[in-house]
């Protein structure tokens, strides 16, 4: 499975930013997929994911105001970003797992995920 990244860039706060995840390879029995972030010096978070049963999550930080969705389709995974704060300024990955996830559960571990992107960057301007 390869996940490339992207949408990121530069954007004043208040903003709004999509990043977008492409799959691609051997995509079947993908479970669940997220966002990812990692601002210098800290460690990574889990921003978002989205199990293949439509269970989200969400870090309290970003609530109501980043959406995680996916274009089965497009084999696209996207994360829509409004309201962005100079805090949300970090690289952003695209993680997959095909290990089984509990229903109405979504992995929230980074060991979970088995293929990660190389990321894109979002830097948020105050």
């Amino acid at each position: 499975v390869q996940l490339v990244e992207s949408g990121g860039g530069w954007v004043q706060a208040g903003g709004s930013l999509r990043l977008s995840c492409a799959a691609s390879g051997n995509i079947f029995s993908i479970n669940a997929m997220g966002w990812y972030r990692q601002a210098p010096g800290k460690e990574r978070e889990l921003v978002a994911a989205l199990s293949n049963g439509g269970s989200t999550y969400y870090a309290d930080s970003v609530k109501g105001r980043f959406t995680i969705s996916r274009d089965n389709a497009k084999n696209t995974l996207y994360l829509q970003m409004n309201s962005l704060k100079p805090e949300d300024t970090a690289m952003y990955y695209c993680a997959a797992t095909k290990r089984t996830v509990v229903a109405g559960t979504t992995p929230k571990m980074s060991y979970e995920y088995d293929y990660w992107g190389q990321g894109t960057q979002v830097t948020v301007s105050s």
